[in-house]
């Protein structure tokens, strides 16, 4: 009898047993219709320590101050960051037709809320105030905890995909403009102890009224003096600096200079200066580029690990002059000074911005002249990019700095 009763109780209470959800009882029917792959609709709740019961967290409230990015309307992939997937939106509660920048935040590999290099990304770009910058507008949150999205302004073009798809290049006066725009933006990231550590033409973007905006700030970190160690893992590799290759502890801001240098003579040359295949390969390009450095000119580099392990090849001439015969001695000095082989004499932004090179003609043509191209990143056939990516595929033949490292 006893048995029985227990249950005749039990089925009672399945029946009557109702199942909390965000802290408000929900029945099993209601559960059932729940789809978790929809807008957020269920209320949650906070404990209160005062009268030590449930408190019901307004639905305004639910989502903290993030907006749901079921609010914006995807229209197209754009392209994809270090850190991230970024595509084209529009807003559709603003009053006005606004389109934005949508970066979804990766986080397949992450199991303890967000990762560092995002939350890089949002203090830095938080804290700058610059037209040649670009500019962080919200975050927003998605259906689930793994979905954040960052809102930027958006940006018409990368110069990566103009000089792609450019039939003729850039004319001398319109390179000025590009990268005196690049170099003001780079002096502000630089006076307010910010090193971006990923400058490449992908990561300039450009509007159709022709400002130039520094992207991506996935790699980017604050720097002090003395400079702190950081890891060598950074900058795409045709953009590298010498002391990068070469496994230098302290990394500054020269590392972003060098990167400069290489932008701006691939907007003169309408292709990349230094495609290495591998950091071998990119060490022997900036020799043959260079000359080899030696301790007259580079007194640090018999210190670096890197030369413990192989030589390289002696090439005891400058090949600027030969490589851009058109341009003139100011640009040349300019070039020169941002390829610097010692970091410490390298140029700084500012002193680029004073080079007599941008007050001789042709003169850098106002911004706002600048020609028009059609919005390529938008179309579905798009013309594969020629940047190579972070992470290099390295021949097996070929050894990489890491295994030369490695030997003993």
């Amino acid at each position: 009898m006893g048995k029985s009763s227990k249950k005749k109780h039990s089925k009672k209470n399945k029946k009557e047993r109702t199942i909390e959800s965000g802290g408000i009882k929900k029945s099993k029917q209601v559960l059932a219709d729940y789809d978790p792959t929809g807008p957020v609709m269920l209320l949650g709740s906070i404990f209160s320590f005062r009268h030590l019961k449930p408190i019901p967290i307004p639905e305004k409230d639910l989502l903290g101050k993030c907006r749901f990015v079921g609010e914006f309307e995807k229209l197209n992939r754009i392209g994809e960051g270090t850190y991230g997937v970024v595509y084209r939106a529009k807003d559709s509660k603003s009053p006005v037709e606004k389109i934005v920048a949508l970066k979804k935040v990766r986080m397949e590999n992450e199991k303890e809320g967000l990762p560092m290099s995002a939350l890089r990304e949002i203090s830095l770009l938080l804290k700058c105030d610059h037209e040649n910058i670009v500019r962080l507008q919200e975050v927003l949150v998605g259906r689930s905890l793994d979905s954040i999205f960052l809102s930027m302004e958006y940006c018409e073009h990368d110069l990566s995909s103009l000089l792609d798809n450019m039939a003729t290049a850039f004319t001398e006066s319109q390179v000025k403009c590009i990268f005196l725009q690049l170099l003001k933006g780079l002096k502000y990231l630089h006076s307010n102890f910010i090193i971006h550590r990923d400058l490449k033409v992908s990561n300039l973007l450009i509007t159709d009224k022709g400002c130039v905006k520094i992207a991506d700030f996935g790699l980017a970190r604050f720097f002090g003096v003395p400079p702190k160690k950081m890891t060598a893992k950074v900058v795409t590799l045709w953009y590298r600096a010498p002391e990068v290759l070469l496994g230098s502890p302290k990394l500054t801001t020269a590392i972003d200079m060098w990167a400069t240098g290489c932008i701006f003579a691939e907007l003169l040359l309408h292709k990349p200066l230094l495609p290495g295949r591998t950091e071998i390969h990119q060490l022997d390009l900036i020799c043959q580029l260079l000359g080899t450095p030696n301790a007259s000119i580079w007194p640090e580099i018999d210190t670096l690990p890197a030369l413990k392990n192989f030589t390289l090849r002696p090439q005891p001439y400058n090949n600027i002059r030969p490589k851009f015969p058109w341009l003139s001695d100011a640009g040349i000095r300019l070039l020169n000074f941002l390829f610097m082989y010692e970091p410490s004499r390298r140029a700084t932004a500012e002193e680029c911005l004073q080079s007599s090179y941008f007050v001789e003609p042709p003169l850098p043509c106002d911004p706002k002249l600048m020609p028009t191209f059609p919005q390529h990143r938008n179309l579905k056939l798009k013309k594969p990019s020629n940047q190579p990516k972070v992470c290099q595929t390295i021949p097996p033949v070929v050894p990489s700095l890491t295994d030369l490292l490695s030997w003993k």
